[in-house]
């Protein structure tokens, strides 16, 4: 997906040292690096942390099977420049 979201900073939460962040850990520090949008898999996400007032959005894909994510390139990059701070997609 590096590729397909060209003009974009892609970086996984293992790359940034933030895999073994929870419970809203993961949302600060990325907000504090600046991020704009997380994207998951993590389907409960949505119920487990509130958006509001937050300034990034989180996207939420229904699997990490990447034959899959593939084939779904084009609606994720409109998701992706689409999406609005404090919302989930």
């Amino acid at each position: 997906m590096r590729k397909a979201l060209a003009g974009h900073v892609v970086v996984t939460a293992v790359e940034r040292g933030w895999s073994t962040l929870k419970n809203g850990e993961l949302l600060t520090a990325a907000e504090a690096d600046c991020f704009d949008l997380i994207v998951s898999t993590d389907q409960s996400i949505r119920y487990q942390q509130n958006l509001t007032g937050r300034q990034l959005a989180i996207l939420i894909l229904p699997t990490t099977d990447w034959r899959n994510i593939r084939l779904h390139l084009t609606q994720i990059v409109q998701a992706v420049e689409a999406v609005r701070s404090g919302s989930y997609t």
